[in-house]
């Protein structure tokens, strides 16, 4: 499960499509799987295509035997923008599965999806019994529960056991500044000054690492008190820049990373055996719980380990945490049959044995204190790592605005711009980028 970013520009089609009102107007029933039915059939849109589309189908199959009267059609590969032209349009759509929680509060602050917490009262759902804080936070928003967790993903370190011992380097490193110093340990330069090996790639555009510059290693926040950004006020986003300007540096630079990047296969191999970490080119990599199943399938010969990202030096009280945020399921406000959408929504969410399978074919991390428990994903070691992330406090996924991705895009583009040598003042391009995203945010409102 990888989430799916989604342009700004749509805001505004979610609220065109939902300011009207509309919605779940009749009485929310629980749904009785032991009564007579006339038979029902549920249209469910979701992200997922090919091998994750069969597990789901793998899902739903538990599901009919307990309520053998619903059909679930499935509608696979929708992404944000086709929910919205969905619901504009009047298309019912019973429920939702998208990629992650970009776009939840704008789903719960236009009513494009419905509030479920009538469903969860009326079927004795207890919320903070059932699932971690984290991911109940990133499915509401301002209060309105609209959306449920279904499996996540949380992000941590990959490293190289031989290189490590090859290095005398004992364990992975929890501060930067080991981090940094293992990196140098790790990377092996050509004669003429290529890279050809790197203790971990450091640009922002290399695999899973925009994940890492979130701010959340640093402790860096994203909104002052007020709701304005805080990239320009916040020092931490400074210091986490100019820590990555100095291993830009040791790698002789931007163009020679940018080269060894497209040595190794460029962003296409990270989806391929030839992916970087698993051929030995990158001792460190920043990845999600997935990677393990792709090593396994790509039968790549790497004696690894798996590890909590590190943090900054004056922040070890983070080392543990990471960010966290996977697929989330709702009921749109479209929806023809909303009671058995939710039995549907409650199965997929809650139901041990469905929640178990899907975690264990997808690989992905469960999203019950129940499937956390799951024996088969406890007892990997180089899984379990990532069940501790997601369960960690600290973890968390950036904070839910009804601007979407405007923010994580805007912030992108910008460390992009100055791992490039773009930027000349890097405390005025960050309060310019704090100003740019605080005036698109309110052109979005």
């Amino acid at each position: 499960m990888r989430r799916t970013l989604i342009g700004f520009t749509a805001i505004a089609l979610v609220a065109a499509a939902c300011s009207s009102g509309g919605g779940n107007t009749g009485p929310v029933e629980t749904v009785n799987p032991s009564g007579s039915h006339a038979p029902v059939t549920l249209t469910v849109w979701e992200y997922w295509t090919e091998r994750e589309l069969s597990n789901l189908n793998d899902v739903v199959k538990l599901f009919n035997q307990q309520y053998p009267w619903i059909n679930v059609d499935i509608v696979p590969g929708k992404q944000f923008n086709d929910y919205v032209r969905g619901i504009n349009s009047g298309q019912t759509i019973d429920v939702a599965i998208d990629a992650g929680p970009d776009n939840v509060a704008k789903y719960c602050s236009t009513g494009a999806f419905e509030d479920l917490t009538p469903f969860i009262s009326a079927s004795g759902l207890d919320m903070a019994k059932t699932f971690p804080p984290a991911a109940s936070k990133y499915t509401s928003y301002n209060g309105v529960q609209c959306t449920l967790p279904l499996l996540t993903d949380a992000y941590g370190l990959y490293y190289n056991k031989d290189m490590f011992a090859a290095a005398h380097i004992d364990g992975p490193p929890k501060t930067l500044s080991e981090f940094e110093a293992d990196i140098k340990k790790l990377t092996k330069f050509n004669s003429d000054g290529t890279i050809d090996v790197a203790g971990w790639m450091p640009l922002s555009s290399f695999y899973e690492n925009y994940n890492f510059y979130n701010g959340l290693p640093w402790g860096a926040t994203w909104y002052t008190s007020d709701g304005k950004s805080a990239f320009g006020s916040d020092p931490k986003w400074a210091e986490m820049l100019q820590w990555e300007k100095g291993l830009i540096d040791y790698f002789h630079g931007y163009d020679n990373l940018q080269k060894f990047y497209a040595d190794v296969g460029g962003p296409n191999s990270e989806w391929s055996s030839a992916q970087a970490f698993e051929t030995g080119r990158v001792a460190m990599a920043i990845d999600g719980e997935w990677r393990e199943s792709f090593i396994q399938n790509d039968k790549a010969k790497i004696n690894y380990g798996t590890a909590p990202w590190p943090v900054a030096d004056d922040q070890s009280q983070l080392y543990g945490s990471g960010q966290v945020g996977g697929t989330i399921v709702g009921i749109p406000r479209t929806a023809e049959h909303p009671n058995e959408a939710w039995a549907f929504v409650q199965f997929l969410t809650t139901n041990t044995k469905a929640v178990d399978t899907f975690a264990e074919l997808l690989r992905n991390v469960p999203t019950t204190y129940e499937s956390l428990k799951n024996p088969v994903l406890v007892n990997d070691p180089l899984f379990a790592t990532f069940l501790d992330i997601f369960q960690n406090p600290n973890s968390s996924f950036p904070p839910l605005t009804t601007s979407g991705t405007l923010a994580s895009d805007a912030l992108g583009t910008f460390v992009s711009k100055w791992q490039a040598g773009q930027v000349s003042d890097l405390q005025q391009g960050l309060q310019e980028l704090a100003s740019q995203i605080d005036q698109q945010s309110q052109l979005g409102a």
